[in-house]
């Protein structure tokens, strides 16, 4: 066993070639080689996945001096086309070589002509994936409106996030998976990778993933960490949300992209969310000192990464129109704070007694409508 392991923990050094200008001194034969070791490695993973143990094993020592590495058990299962995407990216490869990479994958060894080859659907599926998010930017939008190509790219995240959780069972899978998500985020801009992670929660809460799970989301019930559990979107959503909450400045930066509408419904159906979400908006609500000269709210600092007063009241607003139960917890946040600062029933000396006032006349009116 110790040999295999030995020879797993040279994936990592493979791909890494296979990406580098040292394969524009391979041919023919040196291009079979490493594919049969690719389709070695597929080998390994179909005899060892339904042994926990073995899989763990497999999975530490592709990591193995390696702490960032994304490759997990999973990858293995993928060798010939992770080794062929990155091999068709690299521009070094030999013309020849590279003709026989396509006819290999075209037409892979012991596979008969007619049906086109799984490893080429799932190939061409990388390739679009690397394309689509390679893409340059314009400006940042909210994915308020989940354009097109935003949707395109929440759907291609989710479609791999699920292919990663389907033969995932021990924790140790679930931080690979997590680790493969952060590395896939943090290869965008910031306010990018917020848009297509708030888009594909939003695409789990629809139930209109690219993969849906059976029937998953369509009631529009909360997905709370005990549903999450017992629906295969789980193991899609819990990465997502860790993701998010894992780091508090990330989600601060995340909280001040998003627009409040959209906040307040993904934190209607993530509980998760809820809680730090309002935790944040109390943090930045402390921070607001009473102007007498202007009858106003204003930021104690202008140079703070902060939310004023207006964004403020529009952000508790929004979490007090959504489903009655984020309703009552918002509402009960404010009355607590407005406790906790005194309990005044006077303007300009609290800022959650003015917030929750304006938060009570707001739905008075729109009751009355």
């Amino acid at each position: 066993m110790e040999a295999v392991l030995e020879q797993v923990e040279q994936l990592p050094a493979l791909l890494a070639v296979s990406r580098s200008a040292l394969v524009r001194d391979w041919d023919s034969l040196t291009l079979d080689r490493a594919l049969e070791w690719a389709r070695y490695f597929q080998h390994l993973h179909d005899r060892f996945r339904t042994r926990p143990r073995l899989r763990e094993a497999l999975g530490r020592r592709l990591r193995r001096g390696q702490p960032s590495s994304l490759l997990g058990f999973p990858h293995l299962g993928r060798c010939p086309q992770l080794l062929g995407l990155a091999l068709l990216e690299n521009r070094a490869l030999p013309p020849a070589a590279c003709r026989r990479l396509i006819h290999s994958l075209l037409q892979p060894p012991g596979a008969e002509a007619g049906p086109e080859p799984r490893s080429l659907v799932l190939l061409a599926r990388r390739k679009a994936a690397s394309r689509l998010l390679a893409l340059p930017r314009g400006p940042p939008r909210p994915p308020e409106g989940m354009e097109p190509q935003l949707q395109a790219e929440a759907q291609l995240l989710l479609s791999r996030l699920r292919e990663e959780g389907q033969e995932a069972e021990p924790a140790e899978e679930a931080a690979g998976r997590l680790r493969w998500l952060s590395g896939v985020l943090e290869q965008l801009s910031q306010p990018r990778a917020f848009e297509v992670a708030a888009a594909a929660l939003l695409l789990l809460r629809q139930g209109s993933g690219a993969e849906q799970a059976g029937g998953g989301g369509r009631d529009g019930n909360s997905l709370d960490g005990n549903q999450a559990s017992g629906t295969g979107d789980g193991c899609v959503a819990g990465p997502l949300l860790s993701w998010l909450l894992g780091n508090l400045e990330r989600f601060s930066a995340f909280c001040l992209f998003l627009p409040g509408s959209l906040l307040a419904s993904l934190a209607g159906h993530y509980s998760q969310l809820s809680r730090p979400y309002l935790d944040l908006l109390t943090s930045w609500g402390s921070h607001l000192l009473y102007d007498p000269l202007q009858g106003q709210w204003v930021k104690s600092c202008f140079d703070e990464a902060e939310l004023s007063w207006d964004e403020l009241r529009e952000r508790f607003t929004c979490l007090c129109q959504g489903s009655a139960l984020l309703k009552g917890q918002t509402q009960a946040a404010l009355k607590l704070l407005k406790a906790q600062e005194g309990d005044f029933k006077v303007c300009g000396l609290s800022v959650w007694t003015d917030l929750l006032m304006e938060v009570e006349e707001y739905l008075r009116k729109a009751a009355e409508r």
